[in-house]
């Protein structure tokens, strides 16, 4: 043991907790822990942009359940990362943001970039503040990591002045805290378990919505089997995409709508009355069904709509125990069946654009032609509005598979650092970043990130040279002639990945997509398909505010 600037003592508090990857822009505040991490063996990715290097530690923690780790420097490099932290806030997700700041000593006399970034992080993170001294840090790093991890996931920011990172302490002195081997998950009052599993039994017409949630569950690889047991419809979002194998006969996608309207109880797992399901309001759901809502939570419960029985506890841990409660398997085949007939009726006028052989290709049939390339342990990225939206429903995922999206803050530009963290995570993996036209414009020079550091992820960018999901109904609402900052033009964005030492291709036939698709997965390069989309009106309707 020795003494060590906080800089090593910051990478060895960070290497006690797993962590293998640290995500940065580069800055004058924050070089020491460079250092450090050179030492301890975790690599240091850099971004061309420090909102980048947020997305990138949220994406490390949906992929390996771990709270990733950013840091960036002090001033406009905080202030830069903030879009990340509230998209990762909204989305549940854990993280640790570090950043720096001009030495303690010189505080409150203009030293560079010297502002109140504790203030201003402290809305959008469920812990800011700054390390007070140097023998600290280790200490700071274990409570950072337990507060993102429990109860409800979220970001934790720690600010680290300049000082505290020179200065030298004894590595040898370390905190009473420790990491903890998982985080605690609360269970359901067993009373509320009970009414619950009345609920069910005596349904009729039941179904189960389980949301991202569940990717923080100790019982996440089992939740599967036991929404099985239920018999009822299951739907998922977000995160939970994947739970259910993909044909499964009780896993649906495009009948929700009917499902909610018809429904008598429905289970709420994990997931918010939001705007992704109408609030809870009728006529999109039946308003007299039953609700049972799960939330790790609880001030969750009964927001926008009544409950009939409010958990407060871990979706997975909960089922189990309803589960338990039941103990006979359960079973709705005239309501599966009345479903699916919606369901297929749905799917059958996606068909025929699946299917299309016209050039420029259907956005469905690109889609689908991607589908066909994925292998079991793939991660598809979502980054963009209209084009996204058809691929969440396009694609047949399961896991160990991953979709990994913004979430309900709807951040465009999550797309590179959500990639790179994704295939650093699992190298074995294909990483596919599937994006708008609109959406590359915000962090495309990643691509040189990417080459630089050998980090090959593909990118299939849907290009109809507009930011359609918008300018769809702003053409409805105010007319063609007054729809003004919503066209783009068909750019060849694949020549800026080429530019920046990544393969690219330009599509504008059905039959340069797949051999496209094909090289691209082959090179192990960065790699961009830059497909020119036929218009489509399978999203024709959907809201985007």
């Amino acid at each position: 043991m020795a003494f060590v600037h906080g800089g090593r003592l910051v990478a060895q508090a960070l290497k006690r907790h797993g962590t293998s990857h640290l995500f940065t822009l580069c800055g004058g505040h924050i070089q020491a822990i460079y250092d450090g991490c050179i030492d301890e063996g975790i690599r240091v990715v850099d971004v061309r942009h420090e909102q980048t290097a947020g997305h990138a530690a949220d994406g490390y923690a949906r992929v390996t359940g771990r709270p990733g780790v950013c840091a960036v420097t002090a001033g406009p490099g905080v202030t830069d990362v903030v879009t990340a932290i509230a998209n990762a806030q909204r989305a549940q997700v854990p993280l640790v943001c570090i950043g720096g700041a001009g030495p303690k000593v010189l505080c409150d006399m203009g030293s560079l970039q010297d502002m109140d970034h504790v203030a201003l992080m402290r809305p959008i993170t469920k812990w800011s503040v700054q390390v007070p001294e140097t023998r600290r840090i280790a200490e700071y790093i274990d409570a950072a990591f337990r507060v993102a991890q429990s109860n409800v996931p979220g970001p934790v920011f720690l600010e680290m002045p300049l000082d505290l990172l020179m200065n030298m302490h004894d590595d040898a002195d370390l905190p009473a805290t420790r990491p903890l081997e998982e985080p605690p998950r609360p269970g359901a009052d067993p009373r509320s378990v009970t009414r619950a599993a009345e609920l069910l039994k005596s349904a009729q017409r039941p179904c189960f919505l389980v949301g991202s949630q569940v990717r923080w569950s100790p019982a996440r690889e089992r939740i599967a089997g036991i929404l099985e047991r239920f018999g009822a419809p299951v739907y998922v979002n977000g995160m939970a995409r994947g739970t259910l194998p993909h044909a499964h006969p009780l896993l649906f996608s495009r009948s929700r709508r009917f499902a909610l309207s018809q429904a008598d109880v429905v289970f709420v797992l994990g997931t918010p009355f939001d705007f992704r399901v109408d609030y809870g309001r009728s006529p999109t759901w039946n308003e007299v069904a039953k609700i049972v809502q799960i939330d790790l939570d609880g001030a969750e419960l009964g927001r926008n709509r009544r409950v009939d029985v409010p958990i407060h506890a871990d979706s997975g841990i909960a089922l189990e125990q309803l589960a338990r409660e039941l103990g006979e398997k359960l079973s709705f085949d005239g309501w599966v069946s009345a479903v699916r007939a919606d369901e297929d009726k749905r799917r059958a006028k996606m068909q025929l654009e699946i299917e299309s052989n016209d050039s420029p290709p259907n956005p469905l049939r690109v889609c689908a032609e991607l589908g066909k390339r994925l292998g079991p342990n793939d991660i598809v990225i979502g980054d963009g509005g209209d084009f996204v939206a058809t691929a969440a429903y396009v694609l047949k995922l399961q896991q160990p598979q991953l979709w990994m999206d913004p979430g309900p803050l709807g951040t465009l530009g999550v797309g590179p650092g959500y990639a790179m963290a994704a295939k650093l995570a699992r190298p074995d993996a294909n990483v596919v970043l599937v994006y708008g036209d609109g959406s590359f414009g915000l962090h495309g020079i990643e691509f040189e990130a990417m080459a630089r550091q050998g980090i090959p992820v593909i990118a299939l960018i849907g290009n109809d040279a507009g930011w359609t999901q918008i300018r769809r109904g702003q053409v409805d609402i105010y007319g063609a002639e007054r729809a003004v900052a919503t066209a783009l033009d068909y750019t060849r964005y694949e020549k800026i990945v080429e530019a920046c030492g990544g393969l690219g291709f330009w599509v504008e036939t059905i039959e340069q997509l797949g051999p496209a698709l094909d090289e691209a997965f082959a090179s192990k390069k960065p790699a961009c398909i830059n497909v020119k989309i036929a218009k489509s009106d399978f999203r024709k309707g959907a809201i985007s505010v």
